[in-house]
């Protein structure tokens, strides 16, 4: 690993925060408030170049890597964006790696030019109500018919359903007890989200309110031949494509928050007196906030090794993982003591961590939680019996 500087990096970073100014907090807690999704923001990073970062340049892409995707998204999140603005725009910055690995030379040439233009609004549609994390127990059916299939089940907490005319789609197509490993039988489909077949019911929630979480349920979709997604029942190892890439992304937007979060805070604790002097002259605080400083950092170290990993294509479950959680808490932790920082206005919305904080014990629980990265670890990396 190198750690001078990178011209390209920095251009980035600056490129990315020179247009995040033009939406401050106040853009995203209004978005936030109303449950609106931020079109002007999405169509900014689409105009900027930035949707479709990772596709291959034949696709109309930038062709870049993951460590490029990472800085995006964490200077969106660290601009105040969060997570309202990360998960506008993450599927087009980075989310069609699975349709890049395994669709298709057909159905890739007729979709992935479309991303970075902005045109084209997607949601991933894996997770089930009666099977979470337990990927391998869901029960959409998808039967075969002529010419296709049709796809029958329902699905929970798809974000940006709402906006989405396409949807990566995994079905059971054989039954699990006609498998002979669990991860069998299952099939990715780039689908439709046709609006007569599929029923989209948004689920209120503590946050992140400006991009939608919804429940679908869909009935006789149907899907033609041409869009499934790598081999009919190998759908599990479609899914688990980009699976490590996409955790130090969201690591990154960790992060971002927490940076957001901690550059309020300290703000604070500088101008706000109290007793005749800055609360952040008492160590009670100050405290806090170095500790939230150093947790970052640290944090930050064991994700730039997970990127450098990934975009070298080296094995990296471990290092993906431990940069999830470690994120996630640091980032939680600096939002928890910004609130603190502030007393009783963190409390209310004018200064913005209330928001933040929401934001930040999200990732806590996505893109996986923190106990079943544990898990990971305890099972992949200490040689524990598997405790699930």
């Amino acid at each position: 690993m190198d750690f001078t500087p990178d011209q390209t990096h920095d251009d980035i970073r600056h490129a990315v925060r020179t247009l995040c100014k033009a939406y401050p907090d106040e853009y995203w807690a209004e978005r936030d408030d109303a449950h609106e999704f931020p079109w002007d923001f999405y169509r900014s990073v689409a105009d900027g170049g930035w949707l479709g970062l990772t596709i291959p340049e034949e696709y109309g892409g930038g062709g870049l890597g993951v460590t490029e995707a990472a800085i995006v998204e964490r200077e969106i999140a660290a601009s105040g964006a969060g997570m309202g603005g990360c998960s506008a725009v993450h599927i087009g910055i980075f989310g069609f790696e699975s349709i890049i690995e395994h669709a298709s030379e057909e159905l890739k040439q007729r979709f992935l030019p479309r991303v970075p233009a902005g045109d084209l609004q997607i949601c991933f549609a894996v997770t089930e109500p009666d099977a979470g994390t337990d990927t391998t127990n869901i029960s959409t059916f998808a039967t075969k018919v002529e010419g296709g299939w049709s796809i029958s089940g329902k699905k929970v907490w798809i974000s940006n359903a709402k906006q989405a005319e396409r949807m990566i789609l995994l079905a059971r197509t054989t039954p699990k007890n006609e498998c002979g490993r669990r991860t069998d039988g299952l099939t990715v489909f780039f689908a439709p989200v046709d609006r007569d077949r599929i029923t989209i019911r948004s689920i209120p929630k503590m946050g992140r309110n400006s991009v939608d979480s919804n429940e679908l349920f869909i009935d006789d979709l149907f899907v033609p031949d041409e869009d499934v997604v790598g081999e009919v029942g190998q759908g599990f190892k479609v899914i688990l494509t980009g699976l490590n890439a996409e955790r130090v992304v969201a690591a990154n937007a960790m992060l971002g928050i927490g940076e957001a979060a901690l550059r309020r805070g300290t703000e604070y604790a500088r101008e706000r007196v109290v007793f005749g002097r800055p609360i952040g002259q008492n160590q009670g605080l100050a405290f806090q906030l170095a500790e939230a400083k150093i947790r970052l950092e640290a944090a930050d170290a064991v994700l730039q090794k997970a990127t450098w990993m990934v975009d070298k294509g080296l094995p990296c479950g471990a290092e993906a993982n431990y940069a999830k959680w470690l994120c996630a808490e640091a980032g939680y932790q600096a939002a928890d003591v910004a609130l603190q920082v502030h007393g009783g206005m963190g409390y209310s919305k004018e200064f913005h961590v209330e928001r933040y904080f929401r934001e930040a014990r999200l990732m806590r629980i996505a893109p996986i939680s923190q106990e079943m990265v544990l898990n990971y670890v305890a099972e992949h990396v200490l040689g524990l019996p598997r405790s699930y």
